[in-house]
Parts: C-alpha cells; structure tokens; sequence
C-alpha cells in the first residue's frame, strides 16, 4: 500500500499503524494526527492496541517552550535525589540515545484526567495550543493556564533533527504528521499482544486487514522523509 495512503488516513484522522524496524523494538504503534484525537479515538487505543498512550512534540517546539526531557528534569535534580542519577536510562536496549519521555499533563477541566473524554481533551487543547501562531511567551502563558503537571497523557520529545540520530515511533509518527501537512504531533500507543509480550507483526497486519487500517514501516517513513526533507529544504524539526 503507498505512502500516500497512510498520508490520507492521516489527514482524515484515521489511525495508522507503524512498525519500527526488525533490528529495533520490533513493535507496530498505532497514531492518530494529535488535532484529530477523540474519545473514541483513546477508547481504542486503550482497548485495541493496550499500550502506554503518550503525544509527541517536535524537538524544536518543546525547547522554544521550555518542554523538557524527563531524564533531564531527573538529573537536574540529582543532588537533592541522588537515586535518580543513579536510574539514569543509560542501557536502553534497542536505543543508544536518552528516553523521548517528557512530563505528564492534564488539562485543568478535566476530573481525574484518565478517562477517555478526559484524554482526548487533554491532547487535542495541547496540540491546539503549542502550534499557535503567536510569541512563545504567549504559548507558555496559555499552557500553564489550561494543563497542570504531572498528569495521565505522557508527553515525548522527537530528537533533534528527526530521524537522523534516533529512530523511534516518536520521530517515526512525527514525520509522519510533518508529510501529512497536518499539526506535527502524534498520539501513538503501543499494540500489545495476549501473550505477555508486544503484537507480533504478522498478527498487527492480521488486525489492520480486518479493521481497514494501513500499516507502513519505518524504512518506508525513513525513506520518504529524506525525499520531504529535499523538497522543503526542511533539515531540521
């Protein structure tokens, strides 16, 4: 199935879903355009795929706003708590660089912030507000008004530069918005199997062919991102 497909789904805020690399996590995401995300759209995340429920920011909006790393904000604060120097996420398996993970948020309307409706108002407020088109100053005066930290949707920071020193379904999905032409934030969850372990591919595509959802790896992304990146003259995001 081409791109183009994935792309279009994406515009109409379908879900996609994303399988990184036989050499990675081995592991398909499903994601949502950020913009696009409803209750509905959590309800099957969190039923259908069973993983971790989080939304990317791209690496040059989190710094412009003061977004951080959560490993950064952890060893920042090393010396008050030494443990937390002491689990730095230095052995990460599949990755030799440092964890997307930023904080966690909720929006202040919402109650506990874990159901569905809460969710998804959390994350489609948080992309409509950090792609505002006005002063970064305004932007962080806005996110401190509508969300309190930490909370139950867990932010990821690309890395600078996507897809050159870091290969992961937070770079991955988030070029995917860029190409889109849509706000460049994904909401990804991981497709979780029944046997302990993540979905195996083979039934990930089992799953996509009998509910009509596109799937597109990460070599196909990886390659088309290099073509978009030529055509922009788009060499960082």
């Amino acid at each position: 199935m081409s791109l183009e497909k994935t792309l279009e789904d994406v515009r109409r805020g379908k879900p996609v879903l994303v399988y990184d690399f036989d050499d990675r996590e081995r592991e398909s995401d499903m994601t949502v355009a950020s913009e696009f995300v409803t209750s509905e759209i959590i309800r099957k995340m969190r039923k259908e795929a069973g993983g971790l429920i989080c939304t990317t920011t791209p690496y040059g909006k989190a710094k412009e706003l003061g977004l951080p790393f959560l490993s950064d904000v952890f060893w920042d604060d090393r010396e008050k708590y030494p443990l937390l120097s002491m689990m730095a996420p230095t052995d990460i398996p599949y990755d030799g660089t440092k964890s997307s993970f930023g904080i966690t948020i909720n929006h202040r309307k919402t109650y506990t912030g874990i159901t569905d409706n809460d969710r998804a108002m959390t994350v489609k407020a948080y992309a409509d507000i950090i792609f505002q088109d006005k002063p970064a100053a305004l932007i962080r005066k806005d996110l401190a008004e509508n969300f309190r930290a930490p909370g139950h949707i867990h932010l990821l920071n690309t890395s600078e530069n996507i897809l050159v020193n870091r290969h992961g379904h937070t770079e991955l999905c988030t070029a995917l918005m860029y190409m889109a032409g849509v706000k460049p934030s994904a909401t990804i969850c991981e497709m979780m199997g029944d046997d302990g372990g993540s979905m195996c591919r083979k039934d990930v595509e089992a799953y996509a062919e009998k509910n009509g959802i596109v799937v597109v790896t990460g070599t196909e992304i990886q390659e088309a991102w290099k073509k978009f990146k030529e055509q922009e003259n788009r060499w960082s995001a």
